[in-house]
């Protein structure tokens, strides 16, 4: 039985991971740290675990397994550091870093330590987008020319995310980099390496970040991906494209499916087609880690992929600064 520590409230998924663990039959919740400690209290009142104001406490603790880390995105590298120094296992909310840096500086440490990491990649484990995977690497869709992803909910019109999302220094950017980050990190796993990155970011409900967002890359193979998102959209269902030489293929949109269209794998059937079939689920993030700590089962968002998305996530947050392209690999 592993015992996690709930390291920070702040984000809104920190009550999804909760659930996760408790219905998991291999992990307890042994207490919640905060640094804010009325919300921490708060949070650990509502698990019924209890609250520890200092970190070092917890982290010195022998019997405490790991830590899900869900603080500000701006206090990630300094807890990432510390938990695995610590020797525990860290699986953390997106992103890793703000910077590149930062994320290279917690790689190295993570590396040493020999603990398990995992980052929240939600979508990578999805049926829909692991066919798209397997769509591009057996040629079905031809050379790939074009990705576009959007990925966009209205929680700023409709007044359900927490005030401090819009909090420049805790999150280091607004809808980019939080619901952003989905469409970063699946073109990356889509498309390979990147090459440059152009960002056009807007502030329309005048937030001290960016409500809506796009950010135009090109990849090292040709393709070039287009991430959407934001804050403002209401009715807006996930959608992924993809365009080759070959075919093109369609996912999500208003009925939720997966349409393909291709003579590679259609034979004398033209136009487009539904798959009767799509890929089995990945276990989700959560269970990845805790499958790869207790029984060396495959952990696919290791410290690699967090350190991928925020190289992305960086130059995106340096073309909108700067209002220019910005090249990879960053410097």
């Amino acid at each position: 039985m592993l015992k996690i520590a709930m390291l920070g409230a702040w984000h809104v998924h920190a009550p999804d991971y909760a659930a996760q663990l408790r219905a998991h039959p291999e992990t307890e919740i042994a207490l919640v740290w905060d640094n804010e400690p009325a919300r921490g209290e708060k949070f650990a009142q509502e698990l019924g675990v209890p609250f520890q104001a200092d970190l070092s406490t917890v982290l010195s603790d022998p019997e405490i397994d790991g830590v899900v880390i869900n603080t500000p995105t701006n206090l990630h590298r300094e807890v990432i550091i510390d938990a695995a120094r610590a020797g525990k296992h860290v699986f953390t909310e997106k992103v890793l870093t703000p910077t590149l840096a930062e994320a290279q500086e917690v790689a190295g440490v993570i590396r040493e330590a020999g603990i398990t990491f995992t980052i929240s990649f939600p979508h990578r484990s999805m049926p829909h987008n692991l066919f798209a995977k397997e769509a591009v690497e057996k040629g079905w869709l031809g050379e790939i020319s074009l990705l576009r992803i959007r990925n966009a909910h209205n929680g700023t019109v409709a007044g359900w995310l927490p005030e401090h999302f819009y909090d420049s220094e805790e999150c280091g950017g607004g809808a980019m980099i939080d619901l952003g980050a989905h469409g970063m990190y699946l073109s990356a796993w889509l498309l390979g390496k990147p090459q440059r990155i152009s960002s056009m970011f807007t502030h329309v409900t005048g937030k001290d970040v960016e409500d809506n967002a796009v950010c135009v890359i090109e990849f090292e193979n040709g393709a070039t991906a287009i991430n959407e998102t934001s804050f403002l959209s209401a009715r807006s269902p996930f959608s992924l494209e993809l365009y080759g030489t070959k075919g093109s293929l369609f996912v999500g949109g208003p009925e939720g499916k997966v349409r393909l269209n291709t003579s590679e794998v259609q034979g004398e059937i033209s136009g487009w087609i539904q798959p009767d079939q799509l890929p089995k689920a990945l276990p989700t993030p959560m269970e990845q880690w805790i499958g790869a700590i207790l029984h060396g089962e495959p952990n696919h968002y290791d410290i690699h992929c967090a350190v991928a998305l925020t190289e992305l996530m960086d130059g995106a947050y340096r073309s909108h600064s700067l209002r220019r392209q910005i090249l990879f690999p960053l410097t």
